[in-house]
């Protein structure tokens, strides 16, 4: 199976954490939707899996119409396999979302809604500068499942003077509302964003590690046992409610990106499209795909299913690192992880290497300090 993620390139406003690629102009939204069709045209001999999510990413999709979801749907259908009942997920930001758009964006085929909650407190959502209140999101959520069953809400922890009572409430918010997936996400400090020039400015102070780690430890715990299966580091669903998407991408599947910074995966190869939505459109519209390849050694397929693996609940397999990479990666892995194994944050299960629940949150960085096997190169 494959996946098909379409990224729209437009925002109202500029978050302050976010550094995804996004424009704040909405010129050229029409002339973005048609280059998207077109690029799908492009490429509909690359994916040789029938497609069985179709993600709509960004961004804010959810500034764009219904009608123009619609049309980008009717073209995945034009050049792909699609499996009789694909998962069709449209990200949304709360103040995006009306009745009368729900309702079109239900004809249009989405069958899935992630809604861009982050917080439940206005005053974290100024500090973001969120383009919707508290208000906004408790009722996009309301709104959402008179007509979809299928919902999503992301919420962020670790933010600046957030207290754990405040961390507390966000959770007992979001489990009153009853959505059947949750996605939640430590704020990071990305460079060159707003929040970033905040902090090194002294305007903003960051959270203590251990805070952040004792929110996330709190989140786990209550998901878990309120019956969400955290089948990824961040991701929380309930039974028959994991992502398709996520879970696919989780797993290595290949999936086609389209848009301007798209990036997709064949499993051989990774690529990206440029971040340049007035250069993206004029390579389009001559034809050509604005990419940039890059192929995958070993070094980069063991690096990649160590970074992957250790963020999902099934872990990294050994025999199937065995049998894709050789005996030697395997013995490698096991090797390295034994320092982790012996500080109760890694454990082997049913022959994969997984986190435990202390070493979770610490996922990223551990993966990060199983990476250094260059030496493996050198004795080829």
């Amino acid at each position: 199976m494959s996946g098909i993620y379409l990224h729209i390139p437009f925002c109202r406003k500029a978050c302050h954490y976010c550094n995804f690629h996004f424009s704040t102009s909405a010129n050229y939204k029409d002339e973005m939707v048609a280059a998207l069709q077109k690029e799908m045209g492009l490429r509909k001999g690359e994916l040789h899996a029938p497609v069985e999510s179709i993600y709509f990413g960004g961004g804010t999709p959810s500034m764009v119409t219904a009608a123009q979801i619609k049309a980008l749907i009717h073209e995945v259908y034009l050049h792909f396999d699609v499996v009789d009942y694909p998962e069709i997920t449209l990200e949304a930001n709360p103040d995006d979302l009306t009745k009368p758009y729900l309702s079109a964006l239900k004809e249009s085929g989405v069958n899935r809604l992630s809604i861009g909650i982050q917080s439940f407190h206005d005053k974290e959502l100024e500090l973001m500068n969120r383009a919707h209140n508290r208000k906004q999101a408790l009722q996009s959520v309301l709104w959402a499942q008179e007509l979809f069953d299928n919902i999503s809400i992301d919420l962020l922890y670790g933010t600046p003077h957030t207290t754990f009572e405040d961390w507390q409430k966000n959770l007992e918010t979001a489990l009153a509302l009853d959505v059947p997936h949750i996605s939640s996400y430590a704020l990071t400090l990305e460079p060159k964003t707003a929040l970033d020039h905040f902090v090194k400015k002294g305007v903003v102070s960051l959270l203590d590690e251990k805070e952040v780690e004792h929110q996330f430890l709190y989140l786990v715990d209550v998901l878990t046992q309120t019956g969400y299966e955290h089948y990824e580091l961040s991701s929380f669903g309930k039974p028959g409610y994991r992502s398709r998407n996520n879970t696919a991408y989780w797993q290595g599947k290949p999936y086609l990106g389209i848009g301007p910074s798209a990036h997709g995966y064949d499993g051989e190869n990774r690529y990206w499209n440029m971040s340049n939505n007035a250069a993206y459109l004029k390579e389009i519209a001559q034809g050509q795909i604005p990419q940039t390849t890059e192929k995958l050694r070993e070094i980069d397929k063991f690096n990649e299913a160590i970074m992957i693996g250790l963020r999902a609940s099934w872990g990294v397999s050994l025999q199937a690192m065995e049998t894709a990479l050789g005996l030697r990666y395997r013995i490698h892995l096991e090797q390295q992880a034994q320092r982790f194994i012996h500080q109760g944050l890694l454990q082997i299960e049913n022959q994969s290497l997984k986190t435990t629940s202390k070493g979770a949150f610490l996922a990223d960085g551990i993966a990060a300090d199983l990476f250094l096997i260059d030496f493996l190169e050198k004795a080829e």
